[in-house]
């Protein structure tokens, strides 16, 4: 067996709805049961999300705060008042800040723009802002991706005459700010249909209203927000996301197309993942280690030189990014490491830590160890501890936290990631009420990730006419996953490691008509996992594959499973070499077992831990055995399996004696000349055997072997000098004698279990533990 590193949820479809999807929308099956995974279940919800007819964007005035506040900007821009536009300074909060700054501009208004820095102002707007808003002559600010949580801010805002709009997209706390206006899809009273928009989103909808038509111009940047937030890409979001792609492809803006050239992004289509893991990155960068009026002026850039000056400054953050993301994620992971087990909540904090880079670090810990985490730095003079949590299916961290409000003034987000400034002397207190949730919140398998399986599809059903069709589904995003297949259990038809430090496998899958290729990233070390002869169960995505000037489908793997036993065929190693190789192994589930004792003894000297055959052992269940040398008879190999489930891996070395008694195996024929050449004589001197033995071409081995089963017999009688015949021997075959049984023992086991081929090895284990592997094998791809 080989355990997959997820739970498998294959998901299951009512064969009524995916057959009304198929006859009423001409929909092939593979394209209607995705649909119905998504819970697009009748033809008029499944039209509308594959956008049969051309959707609408919906009236942005059905967004609470949205008249006044349009109403404000327009009177703003008629009496020539000065407009801030504050934002934030992650990939949404600057494409927030192009969109508006750039409708603003679009209808004459008088604007500019602030982004604070993260490290020294940190998330949000703050009063020292305004009150320099308010000095330099602005009379109207507009938060964009931020501002829902400002209650204090407005609070400031109106004391010192300054008109506080908001415009934002997070959980909205139990008490709003006491702004202007503010428009907000989840405030309470909001009766828009959609919920779900980014930041950039509610900026596309104001400068809708502004501008009143849709501003199609805008959709390049909000693209790029919509996707690299995170959010569902369903309902007016995957309108934004399909046309913005598009808009982004063709896009004339130089700021867009100086990024997509340090992104190395060719001419050819763009699709969500460009966005969500070249272009976000990159935005995001400048705010993580910096400030991010880099990445608002890039966006906004009019000049070619002055763009590739900024894309160039913004890729080389990004590069910078990354170094510290892995050296903080190491110091974090190694905290982790220390702790006496594993929590059910992870609260791990550091002076010292980039704090633009944490969430990416808290992303990092709940990818190894699956748990709800938070990553926090201290800043030793302030004493204050700023975070970002990431979290797991299952634990709502938006909700969660907010049980903490008493030692979190200053937090937000959503029920899979939040941020949060708190008091360092609090950070156990967070971390002990944290754990505690989980525990009492969270089953114990809710700490083992899930996949989610869309369909199960057999390898000849994979065509490109159906990546096509798959494609129709995208973009690709939150809430409308790229699907993931499962091929199951089926035959490799190759598999090796590839790559300049063979880290990647790759496979044929071996379908009744032809094969389809795979490919696993970073997963070269199963490859001494999985034995080529093992039927494979692999769950990934499905790619089309272009290589020279071929076009073919492929599956990039995300997990895989060996739901059968498996036979590893140790043969070729030498016994004192088989230590370094169970170091490969888990000692937790590895069964090392001699048959003889020398064996034993010599694996004892090496600190193998080891098992006599004879000994009490352990459960076989789901473990991995490993036979070390040849038995002395077949029982003691079958005893093994007599009872119990069957183990999961089988590790074969059969090492044998170097000296072994015997060497041949002597015919009947031979024994019947033998016997009568010693009848003829009566008496024979062990002296002469030797030119016997000569004569016939034979090794004292065989003549040895022959005597002692003769004397067996009691045909003769031996002493030191003579070989003496008896007369009138009771009647008996050779296999009456104990050493000739013993001989054809030993010739049967080195013939079935040494030289034999692999395929014969694992017919003769499957004969015995295949029944009770068939009755009893774990089946894991439905584990839930």
């Amino acid at each position: 067996m080989l355990q997959p590193n997820a739970r498998w949820r294959i998901l299951e479809q009512e064969t009524t709805k995916v057959t009304n999807l198929v006859n009423e929308l001409n929909l092939s099956q593979v394209a209607a049961r995705l649909l119905v995974n998504r819970g697009f279940t009748d033809p008029e919800t499944a039209s509308e999300f594959l956008m049969k007819d051309e959707p609408a964007f919906l009236d942005p005035f059905l967004l609470k705060g949205m008249a006044e506040a349009v109403d404000r900007i327009q009177s703003a821009v008629e009496k020539n008042e000065q407009i801030l536009v504050f934002g934030d300074y992650d990939a949404d909060g600057v494409s927030s800040t192009a969109v508006l700054v750039t409708a603003l501009k679009m209808i004459g208004a008088d604007c500019d723009y602030y982004i604070p820095n993260r490290f020294t102002e940190g998330y949000g707007p703050n009063n020292p802002a305004l009150q320099w808003a308010k000095d330099e002559g602005y009379s109207l600010v507009i938060t964009v991706d931020t501002g829902i949580s400002a209650v204090t801010q407005a609070d400031y805002a109106k004391e010192i005459g300054l008109d506080f709009i908001v415009t934002d997209h997070h959980e909205p706390p139990p008490t709003l700010p006491n702004s202007y206006t503010t428009i907000n899809p989840k405030q309470p009273g909001c009766s828009y249909p959609f919920k779900e928009l980014a930041g950039v989103g509610v900026a596309f909808k104001v400068a809708h209203g502004l501008l009143g038509r849709v501003p199609n111009e805008l959709l390049d940047y909000a693209v790029i927000g919509t996707i690299a937030d995170l959010v569902p890409l369903v309902g007016e979001n995957r309108l934004l996301a399909k046309k913005g792609l598009l808009a982004f492809q063709t896009s004339d803006k130089i700021g867009i197309q100086a990024l997509k050239d340090v992104c190395g992004m060719t001419a050819g289509e763009v699709e969500a993942d460009h966005i969500g893991f070249a272009i976000g990155p990159r935005l995001n960068a400048a705010g993580r280690l910096d400030s991010a009026i880099p990445a608002v002026e890039l966006l906004l850039a009019e000049n070619r030189e002055e763009a590739n000056e900024l894309a160039s400054e913004i890729d080389r953050l990004n590069k910078e990014r990354q170094k510290v993301v892995n050296d903080i994620s190491k110091d974090a992971i190694a905290v982790v490491q220390e702790m006496d087990g594993i929590p059910e909540a992870l609260v791990v904090a550091k002076e010292g830590w980039n704090a633009g880079v944490i969430g990416i670090v808290a992303s990092r810990l709940v990818e190894k160890f699956y748990r709800p985490t938070i990553v926090l730095t201290i800043d030793p003079e302030t004493g204050l501890a700023k975070g970002s949590a990431r979290s797991i299916e299952g634990f709502d961290m938006f909700a969660e936290l907010s049980k903490s409000r008493d030692i979190l003034p200053h937090f937000g987000g959503h029920p899979m990631a939040a941020g949060m400034t708190l008091q360092s002397e609090h950070v156990g207190m967070l971390r002990e009420r944290l754990i505690e949730q989980a525990k009492n919140g969270l089953a114990p398998e809710a700490f083992t990730p899930i996949t989610t399986i869309d369909l199960t599809v057999a390898v000849d059903d994979v065509t490109i006419e159906v990546l096509k069709e798959i494609e129709e589904l995208s973009p690709f995003g939150v809430e409308n996953a790229k699907p993931r297949v499962l091929i199951d259990d089926v035959k490799l038809a190759d598999i090796k490691r590839i790559g300049s430090d063979s880290s990647h496998l790759k496979f044929q899958f071996a379908g009744e008509a032809k094969t389809l290729d795979g490919i696993a990233f970073r997963k070269g070390d199963l490859f001494e996992h999985i034995t080529p002869q093992a039927s494979v169960s692999a769950v990934g995505t499905l790619s089309i594959n272009e290589w020279n000037g071929r076009i073919k489908p492929q599956l990039i793997v995300d997990d895989l499973a060996v739901k059968q036993w498996q036979l590893f065929d140790w043969r070729s190693l030498q016994l004192n070499r088989v230590g370094t190789r169970l170091v490969d192994l888990p000692s937790e589930k590895s069964i090392v077992i001699a048959f003889q004792e020398k064996t034993f003894e010599a694996c004892q000297e090496r600190g193998i831990v080891v098992y006599r055959s004879s000994d009490p052992l352990p459960s076989f269940a789901n473990n991995y055995i490993i036979l070390l040398d040849v038995p002395s008879h077949r029982e003691e190999l079958y005893r093994l399996f007599e009872e119990g489930s069957p183990p999961s891996r089988i590790y074969v070395v059969f090492s044998e004696e170097e000296e072994s008694f015997f060497k041949t195996n002597p015919n009947r024929d031979q024994f019947k000349w033998y016997y009568a050449f010693l009848k003829k004589r009566q008496s024979f001197k062990v002296a002469d055997l030797k030119k016997l033995e000569a004569y016939k071409g034979w090794s004292s081995e065989t003549t040895s072997f022959m005597n002692e089963v003769f004397n067996d017999l009691g045909f003769i009688q031996m002493d030191d000098q003579y070989l003496t015949i008896v007369e009138a021997p009771a009647k008996k075959d050779l296999s009456d004698s104990k050493t000739y049984q013993a001989k054809q023992e030993q010739t049967w086991l080195e013939n079935e279990l040494v030289y034999a081929s692999y395929g014969q090895l694992r017919e003769l284990f499957s004969e015995r533990i295949g029944s009770k592997d068939s009755q009893k094998k774990e089946t894991i791809t439905h584990g839930l």
